[in-house]
């Protein structure tokens, strides 16, 4: 099972770091990742598998919300099944 955490806000050193470290301590694994910097806002899109998670889908929401207040950004997680229903014509 796979989600997508999209990342977006104010430009600010640690974003990706912090993130990224949210997922390590889920043992949420990283398949791909994409930003960029457009003056000073950042903006993220993550395709990470959540299928060996040790904690449960809306905790690993809770978390990246929490992620996000600490790093003034708005984080976002949609499952993949979600995500491909919104998506598919």
């Amino acid at each position: 099972m796979k989600a997508v955490i999209t990342v977006i806000g104010k430009d600010s050193v640690g974003i990706l770091a912090k993130v990224s470290e949210a997922c390590s301590k889920a043992d949420v694994n990283i398949v791909e990742v994409t930003q960029s910097v457009l003056q000073d806002m950042f903006a993220m899109i993550m395709l990470v598998e959540i299928d060996k998670s040790n904690i449960g889908f809306e905790q690993l929401r809770t978390n990246l919300k929490a992620v996000g207040e600490s790093t003034n950004t708005k984080v976002h997680v949609m499952h993949e099944d979600i995500f491909n229903s919104m998506h598919r014509i």
